[in-house]
């Protein structure tokens, strides 16, 4: 064969795997989709309630460190839970601030026994969510684990709705939708909300292919009994992000099932950050959490997902000198046109008015993507609550942490 011909096949080969992958998620999503419906309508009445007599009993759990800002909006969110049979644990991770007066403050609304604060003097990390999560959940007794973070609100059925996807015992554990919600007009707070989105449509389409590698953990709801099936929390391998290391596990260990959840119902509110350095190290560290991934295959997708993304921008600065390319580049901004037509579809209602800004994503988005991965395979450092970590496998191997799978 000729080198004419290999570069032609290399040409149609990227465009044909590269929008065959997006169909394929895009036919997860609408399976996923399919799913959530089916189990809420096993799940649940047309008030968002089941019968008192079977509602089983739930563990809110929510580490906490330095969020005397944003606490509050969490409190009265789950102060108005249409749920009787919760529990709320929070971990309280060295907070310096008024953090655990509001906590403390909370709990006396409630009866004794319904809310549990524990506080750590000290966190080893090297994720320090992840040790300050393995606190709460050893300390929790419901039959089913609901995570949030300390800067989210949700909504008054959440609880509820989110036990009702787990009404099927073959499912593990259900990922739900969190958006950024911001009032601000400027480009970076507009697009974080449908940076947001979008994340979530890519985890809610692999789900419904059977390959779920991630969600968001801070609107995640797991059944103990799947837990305890891999040997507990403890064995999740330390990760940047925690919850996808958990997904992970619980798909190659277990004979559980991953759902996630659609639905206003479900929807999960989050503030932005303020800065181009806040976004970029919090989105990072997401990404990295799947270019380093202790699952081999969540490791390779993404990396595939990631490493196409970049070559199709970064051809576009080859165009001007070799045209041909074009394969390239065109193939990931119809993936992305696709992926922007099914967030609105799906989740227009939780995202910014201005729907304008959606064809400044279909472009900008892939190439914020192609920067966080050169990032990433540059060891570019990440930190959480002003904390630096780990950022790859190998670097966790060398430093001897443990429950890395060979």
């Amino acid at each position: 064969m000729t080198l004419q011909l290999w570069y032609g096949l290399f040409r149609a080969g990227f465009a044909l795997v590269f929008l065959g992958l997006h169909i394929a998620l895009m036919i997860g999503l609408a399976v996923a989709w399919r799913r959530d419906r089916h189990a809420c309508a096993q799940g649940l009445c047309p008030q968002g309630l089941v019968p008192r007599a079977e509602l089983p009993k739930v563990s809110v759990i929510v580490p906490v460190h330095n969020e005397q800002l944003c606490l509050p909006g969490l409190l009265r969110s789950l102060t108005v839970q249409a749920y009787p049979d919760a529990e709320f644990i929070f971990i309280d991770d060295r907070s310096s601030d008024a953090s655990p007066e509001l906590l403390w403050a909370f709990a006396r609304a409630f009866p004794e026994g319904t809310v549990q604060i524990i506080t750590l003097r000290e966190n080893p990390g090297p994720n320090y969510k992840q040790y300050a999560l393995g606190k709460g959940i050893a300390t929790a007794s419901g039959e089913f684990l609901l995570f949030t973070d300390a800067d989210c609100q949700v909504p008054p059925q959440w609880i509820p709705s989110m036990v009702a996807r787990m009404g099927d015992p073959q499912v593990g554990l259900t990922i739900g939708p969190v958006f950024k919600c911001s009032q601000e007009q400027g480009f970076l707070y507009q697009y974080q909300c449908f940076d947001h989105a979008v994340r979530y449509m890519y985890l809610a389409g692999s789900t419904g292919i059977g390959a779920a590698g991630g969600g968001f953990g801070n609107n995640l709801i797991l059944r103990q009994e799947a837990l305890r099936s891999i040997g507990g929390y403890t064995t999740v391998p330390v990760s940047p992000t925690e919850d996808a290391a958990l997904i992970a596990r619980l798909r190659y260990c277990s004979a559980y099932q991953i759902r996630s959840a659609f639905g206003k119902e479900v929807f999960v509110m989050t503030g932005v950050e303020h800065s181009w350095e806040d976004f970029t190290n919090q989105a990072l560290r997401w990404n990295n959490g799947g270019l380093f991934s202790p699952d081999p295959a969540t490791r390779f997708n993404f990396r595939v997902l990631m490493i196409t993304i970049s070559m199709g921008i970064l051809s576009l600065f080859i165009l001007p000198i070799i045209p041909s390319l074009w394969p390239l580049s065109g193939a990931v901004l119809l993936a992305m046109t696709m992926n922007t037509l099914a967030t609105l579809k799906l989740f227009g209602s939780a995202l910014p008015s201005k729907k304008a800004i959606c064809l400044v994503q279909v472009v900008f988005t892939p190439v914020y993507f192609t920067l966080l991965t050169i990032l990433g395979f540059c060891r570019f450092k990440v930190t959480w609550k002003g904390n630096i970590l780990k950022a790859s496998l190998q670097q966790a191997k060398e430093e001897h942490l443990p429950n890395y799978p060979e």
